[in-house]
């Protein structure tokens, strides 16, 4: 019987950790949402004012284990919280350490001046970490200007 009752809290202990872990990662609705209300920061608000919120890294565009990030459309990085020193370099030719490569930023790019949104797969660091993850970016070109808004969730 004792053995049961451990057994039984184990699996539960187990199930609440994994449930809190899932809780602190980030949605595909979430960075949907987020990225649609930066790009209307961008266009509403001005660039300025949005860019310096999106560079906070304790503004709104920052939550659980994601952020918001903006490239223009040439694939220089306009704003990221974790990454400012990158801000202002084009990083359009950048592979990851994906088997193959693969070009991340071109893609967004690519993506953003055809279909204006969509999703794009690619590894990159997650906050905090120091190892690699999958990574996928949702992707949203601001209307009428040479910018794109990304965030994305880790896998």
């Amino acid at each position: 019987m004792r053995r049961i009752i451990t057994i039984t809290l184990v699996v539960v202990l187990g199930l609440c950790l994994a449930a809190t872990a899932f809780a602190d990662s980030a949605t595909k609705e979430e960075v949907i949402a987020k990225v649609k209300e930066a790009a209307t920061m961008i266009s509403n608000k001005g660039q300025d004012a949005a860019i310096k919120e999106i560079n906070n890294k304790k503004g709104k565009f920052v939550w659980k284990d994601t952020y918001v990030f903006v490239f223009d459309l040439e694939g220089t990085l306009v704003a990221h919280p974790f990454t400012p020193q990158n801000i202002g370099m084009n990083q359009i030719n950048f592979r990851d350490k994906s088997d193959p490569p693969r070009q991340p930023i071109k893609a967004m790019v690519d993506l953003a001046k055809g279909k204006s949104e969509g999703w794009v797969e690619y590894m990159w660091y997650k906050p905090g970490e120091k190892t690699l993850s999958q990574k996928v970016s949702y992707i949203n070109k601001v209307p009428g200007q040479n910018l794109l808004v990304g965030a994305g969730i880790y896998e």
